[in-house]
Formats: structure tokens, C-alpha cells, sequence
């Protein structure tokens, strides 16, 4: 507690705030504190309990299928690795000697026609045959067609 000072400004603001026959004399404060103190103790554990429970996943696993092609092809490089789907191909190279036989055209002979007309003269015994006809003077002329027309049938 604390006394009031005796001011005539603090009398003259009491007496301003309150009745002007009213005098102060002393006044009375409260003052708080806090004191810590222990009340009582709290103490926290913990402890492991298990429980079974389903759980389902689906694992996937990839297996690797060798599958060999045999081809017998000559190439003139080698190939590269390549994909076909979900196959990759990779190519076995092997040198292999080789002995060949071939025909080659060495050759040609060319045969051509050529036609030409040329005038050649020479002489020649050619025989041939030649009917004669002989008339008699005593049968008219008359008969004689009628001679030969009946003797061609």
C-alpha cells in the first residue's frame, strides 16, 4: 500500500474528479503475484501392441525367353540390334570362306544375214519336149478337130 502524496495538484484533481468537499487521504492498492508449486506428478509410458491384418499387391516378375533363328543369309554389313514388338534382335555374325564357281561371259559371236541380189548368167542344156502334130492332105481340116476331139475322151 502507498500513501497519497500531500500535493495541492493531487488534492486539486481529486477534488476536481469527485465532490469539491471531499478530501483524500490515503489510498490502498493491490499488487498480484504468482508463486509456482508443485501439485502433484503425472509420468507417461508407451507400449507396443500388434495386429494382423490382409493386405493383398500384385508383384510383377519378368522371365527372359532365348529363342535362336537360324538364317544362312550373306550380307554385305553387319546389322544393327533392333526391336520388333517386345523382341529385340541381335544378329550372330560369322566370317565364312568361300569358294565359288561362276560362269563368265568371255565372248560373244554375233551371226548376221545380209541378203543381196546379184544377176549371174551361165548357160545351161535344158531339155524339154514338144508334141508334133502331123497332118495327112486326105483328111479335110474339118476332121482332124473331129479326130482330136474324139480322141481326148
Amino acid at each position: 500500500m502507498s500513501l497519497p502524496s500531500d500535493n495541492a495538484q493531487g488534492i486539486g484533481r481529486a477534488a476536481e474528479t469527485s465532490s469539491p468537499n471531499l478530501l483524500r487521504l490515503h489510498e490502498e492498492t493491490a499488487q498480484i503475484s504468482k508463486e509456482l508449486r508443485e501439485s502433484g506428478t503425472v509420468s507417461v509410458s508407451t507400449r507396443t501392441l500388434t495386429r494382423n491384418e490382409l493386405v493383398s499387391q500384385d508383384l510383377a516378375h519378368t522371365h527372359v525367353e532365348v529363342t535362336t533363328v537360324p538364317i544362312g543369309r550373306a550380307v554385305d554389313a553387319i546389322p544393327a540390334v533392333r526391336e520388333e514388338g517386345d523382341v529385340t534382335i541381335f544378329p550372330v555374325m560369322e566370317e565364312v570362306l568361300v569358294i565359288e564357281r561362276r560362269l563368265m561371259l568371255k565372248e560373244e559371236v554375233h551371226i548376221r544375214k545380209v541378203r543381196t541380189v546379184e544377176r549371174h548368167q551361165e548357160t545351161v542344156a535344158l531339155r524339154y519336149q514338144e508334141a508334133v502334130v502331123s497332118r495327112s492332105a486326105e483328111t479335110p481340116p474339118d476332121a482332124d478337130a473331129d479326130k482330136s476331139a474324139s480322141a481326148g475322151q
